[in-house]
């Protein structure tokens, strides 16, 4: 996703970030795995903040059968609680989505 310089005096650059947000583009969202044998795993993100909101989708049967599945948003971070087991493909996309 393309993102203009705040005093950007390129229009093509400016015209070519609209086209991508029209086309459903954003650099709010990505893909996590779950750590394996642990309880959290930590994602940084730069535009994540304390309140944020992040949505989590899962993308494998494994991601969509774990269990007590949480997020704590912080500042450039979210962590993911989760439960504590060997698999290494609970596979998640997320969105980050800020209000304020």
């Amino acid at each position: 996703m393309r993102v203009p310089a705040l005093r950007e005096e390129r229009i093509s650059e400016v015209v070519q970030a609209i086209r991508e947000l029209a086309a459903g583009g954003t650099n709010a969202g990505g893909e996590l795995t779950l750590a394996a044998s642990v309880t959290t795993t930590t994602v940084v993100n730069a535009l994540c903040s304390p309140r944020s909101q992040v949505l989590l989708t899962p993308k494998t049967a494994n991601a969509a059968s774990a269990t007590g599945v949480y997020v704590t948003p912080g500042d450039r971070q979210f962590v993911v609680t989760h439960n504590s087991t060997a698999a290494t493909d609970r596979t998640f996309s997320y969105l980050v989505l800020n209000t304020d």
